[in-house]
């Protein structure tokens, strides 16, 4: 996979140069900032968010075995060349600490299955368990082995199957070979897919027990995101302006307020009541997350807060996807799924944004006024921002710098109807081209410019507040929707 920057960008670097320009003529309002680097999220006297749900709290199991003759492997595949005790050792120290990792609950098989009976039998028992995932190492090529697998990925349990060198051949994996709900792996000899199969087993069982409190109307009910399980606790919007107004300003907002004066690289039009706003709808969120127990977030922001002077959550959902929170805006239930699984399953936040076509470049422009600042993964550094207005000229909102030449997946999530059409995953991977100024352009103030690979028509391109966030991760995805039954597209 390449990682250098894009090739459109060498021939827009003069239009670049002449945009900034204009930006800085038109900044009169901006003031330079000192910028401490990664104070905001390592100081004391914060009580920082954490998902309160049922998936919070869930343990994942998976059940995992081996499979093998018993007797010594001789002349056939993988042959008498391979120290398949040596194998299993190596592969029970990298399952046990993947589940350590991953807080799941492991069961491993003390031996490995030597026959077809055992073999139903070890699957007859994770059903009548309700586990969450199955693991079969494959060590062998002959006999009951593959077949093994074939009643593995029929069982009905999202299924991964981990077959290193000397134990398949194409015509062993054919037939298993993109059936919905099992995985294979086949590698030399390294452990990394599987380990990521694995995180899936646990993303799709945390996903299935994950609620989202979705503030948006008058009515409180609860329902639920047909094919990914997600639990929806809708909540009157009103609650939100109720606990906001009764809020007053504790000094925890106070002090985050300031330190994040002190880490923006610069602010413009922002004043520090406008970030103490914002902050303050952080702490509402915070306890509403709490008080409903819920592991996401999400609001119909501009219905709900757009005629009052209550501030828009820019900087609370910002804050919110770096603490490790999905918070998605404008009640999209689609964003939410896509913050829930590229959280759970690539330990960062996205970026969920408008896309605007760029037929100069070729590009896809991602637009919005909410973005989180670690977008390399949540113990990683942030990347550096700007405090600056929303749009409509309110608020404080943080303008995150994306690195330039940065490779970058864009996911959307279209829901599925619960009556047949299944929820639908499109996938990109691009670059980063450059950060662009708002104003003097119009539009939301985060705005990053990325070309992506497929050759899709911009004017064209497919979903709405799709998720840009670092990384190539366009396998994986489609990896994750072949193991739960969802459609994969990638564009």
């Amino acid at each position: 996979m390449t990682h250098g920057r894009c090739a459109a960008h060498r021939g827009c670097s003069i239009n670049r140069r002449r945009f900034l320009a204009a930006s800085a003529a038109s900044a009169a309002g901006l003031v330079i900032l000192g910028g401490c680097q990664d104070e905001l999220m390592r100081s004391d006297g914060i009580d920082r968010v954490m998902p309160c749900g049922p998936a919070s709290t869930y343990t994942p199991t998976i059940k995992a075995a081996f499979v093998r003759r018993q007797e010594e492997y001789g002349m056939w595949w993988p042959g008498a060349v391979y120290d398949g005790q040596a194998a299993r050792a190596t592969y029970t120290e990298a399952i046990t600490q993947t589940g350590h990792r991953l807080g799941a609950a492991v069961d491993l098989r003390s031996e490995p299955i030597y026959s077809a009976a055992e073999a139903d039998a070890w699957i007859a028992e994770a059903k009548s368990q309700s586990i969450d995932g199955l693991l079969l190492v494959v060590l062998d090529r002959q006999k009951h082995a593959w077949p093994t697998a074939a009643k593995v990925a029929e069982s009905g349990i999202p299924s991964i199957v981990f077959t290193p060198l000397g134990t398949s051949f194409t015509t062993n994996t054919e037939p298993l070979a993109g059936r919905p709900g099992c995985v294979i792996y086949s590698v030399v000899d390294r452990f990394d897919q599987a380990a990521y199969g694995m995180k899936m087993l646990c993303a799709g069982a945390k996903m299935k027990r994950a609620r989202c409190v979705v503030i948006k109307g008058t009515q409180r009910v609860d329902g639920i995101l047909p094919d990914l399980g997600i639990g929806l606790r809708y909540i009157p919007a009103a609650a939100f302006l109720q606990d906001y107004q009764a809020m007053g300003t504790p000094d925890e907002v106070l002090v985050l307020a300031d330190q994040y004066m002190r880490r923006a690289r610069a602010r413009r039009y922002a004043t520090r009541q406008d970030v103490i706003n914002g902050i303050k709808s952080y702490c509402v969120a915070r306890e509403i997350l709490r008080r409903e127990q819920a592991d996401a977030i999400t609001m119909d922001c501009l219905g709900a807060l757009a005629q009052s002077d209550v501030s828009l959550p820019c900087i609370a959902w910002s804050r919110m996807n770096d603490d490790g929170v999905p918070a998605a805006c404008e009640a999209d239930l689609g964003a939410v799924a896509g913050h829930i699984l590229v959280q759970y399953l690539f330990d960062r936040p996205g970026f969920q944004q408008d896309p605007v076509p760029d037929t100069e470049l070729d590009a896809v422009i991602g637009a919005h006024c909410s973005c989180p600042t670690r977008l390399h993964g949540f113990d990683h550094d942030p990347e550096p921002f700007e405090l600056v207005h929303h749009h409509a000229n309110r608020d404080a909102v943080p303008r995150t710098l994306w690195k330039e030449g940065q490779r970058i997946t864009c996911l959307d999530v279209l829901p599925g109807d619960g009556k047949g059409r299944k929820t639908e995953l499109l996938i990109s991977e691009g670059t980063v081209i450059d950060n662009l100024s708002v104003p003097p352009a119009g539009g939301c103030v985060v705005s990053v410019r990325a070309k992506f690979d497929g050759g899709q028509e911009v004017l064209t391109f497919p979903g709405f507040h799709q998720l840009f966030f670092y990384g190539e991760f366009a396998r994986e995805l489609k990896d994750f929707a072949q193991l739960f039954n969802l459609t994969a597209t990638i564009v």
